[in-house]
């Protein structure tokens, strides 16, 4: 974001540009004065904060001040290339920004920075952008990161579908926690902490071409402070994985396979909205296989199963949290799903491509 732009001296401060027009051109990147105007106005307008404040090509943060919040670093780093870009609940903006952050809170860290790229096609709405950069700070404030450095990026019309967006994350873990998909062990419990599919079909409603009617919003949420609740409950969680592409099957198939058991699930718990079910029955599509960006899969052992889900259920973002499986010796690596007919089925990973751009 701030790359090849003339920097002030340090300890002074210059007056923040002005961005012109009411598109983005290809001088928006060429590294000069429309650049700079645009990223004063429209990014430093929206991320400032003391990390981002002297537009140096990198963020400096204090190791002292990463290491009082753990003793490992996680890092990670995302691409959001969803499509539209403004759906029901939310925009490509707190996607970004709530998908990273999620992306941290599973592997038991605690999320503290972000960094913001963003590739512009030439020719979209400035007042489009200034949307869903205010829609990124809004959803760093809510879950208590801040935006530190980033880049910004501007191709020819036609080069890219009006914008995409990279956010990467880093936070601190604690010590003592260790969470991984290998740790589940037979007798575990599975939870999730609410209704299975609402992002996917609230994209599905947002193109024009299905031309769906369907009272959904995304689920798009930050869920650190949910993870944090959780572990204060349940110290002993074994697995986490926020259920994103590829949805909620997705991710119990790694769990099975890395731990080398099998997840069996019970339908009659599995927790999905009337509408969401109708909208798949219509399309022929299966819930499980649905993108989330506010759900979370846990697998804790049975012993604090009980107390884990209450302390789900007590936080906002798991009020609707449910117990929805366990973890069994065999057959090693598979999802099977006990249907409400007395039957099962084997629920695989996602082959191919369900839903193209849900994220």
């Amino acid at each position: 974001m701030t790359d090849a732009i003339h920097r002030p001296t340090p300890g002074r401060r210059l007056r923040r540009g002005k961005v012109r027009g009411d598109t983005i051109t290809l001088a928006h990147g060429s590294g000069g004065k429309a650049m700079r105007d645009l990223i004063d106005d429209v990014f430093v307008g929206a991320f400032d904060n003391p990390a981002l404040a002297p537009l140096e090509d990198q963020a400096r943060l204090a190791l002292a001040d990463l290491t009082r919040h753990g003793d490992r670093l996680a890092f990670t780093t995302d691409t959001y290339v969803v499509d539209p870009l403004f759906f029901p609940g939310g925009n490509i903006g707190e996607l970004a920004v709530n998908g990273t952050v999620n992306d941290l809170a599973v592997g038991g860290a605690r999320p503290l920075y972000l960094s913001c790229g963003v590739i512009l096609e030439e020719g979209f709405p400035i007042a489009d952008l200034r949307t869903i950069a205010g829609a990124m700070q809004r959803a760093a404030a809510a879950a208590g990161v801040s935006i530190v450095t980033g880049d910004t990026k501007v191709v020819p019309r036609g080069s890219a579908d009006k914008l995409f967006i990279n956010t990467s994350g880093v936070g601190m873990i604690a010590p003592g926690v260790e969470i991984a998909a290998e740790r589940a062990r037979p007798g575990d419990k599975v939870l999730v902490n609410g209704f299975i599919g609402d992002h996917g079909v609230a994209i599905l409603a947002a193109r024009d071409d299905l031309a769906l009617e369907v009272p959904i919003e995304s689920d798009s949420q930050p869920l650190n402070g949910l993870v944090t609740t959780l572990l204060e409950a349940c110290p002993e969680v074994h697995c986490l994985r926020d259920a994103t592409r590829g949805g909620l099957a997705t991710v119990l198939n790694e769990f099975a396979l890395a731990a080398g058991a099998c997840v069996a699930l019970d339908e009659a718990t599995l927790p999905v909205r009337e509408a969401v079910r109708g909208v798949s029955e219509i399309l022929g599509l299966d819930p499980l296989y649905y993108a989330n960006e506010g759900k979370l899969v846990a697998v804790v052992p049975a012993a604090c199963a009980d107390t884990a889900l209450a302390a789900m259920r007590a936080h906002p973002a798991g009020r609707d949290a449910a117990l929805i499986g366990e973890i069994r010796d065999g057959p090693a690596g598979r999802v099977i799903l006990h249907t409400g007919f007395g039957g099962g089925r084997i629920v695989d990973m996602l082959v191919g491509e369900q839903l193209p751009r849900i994220c």
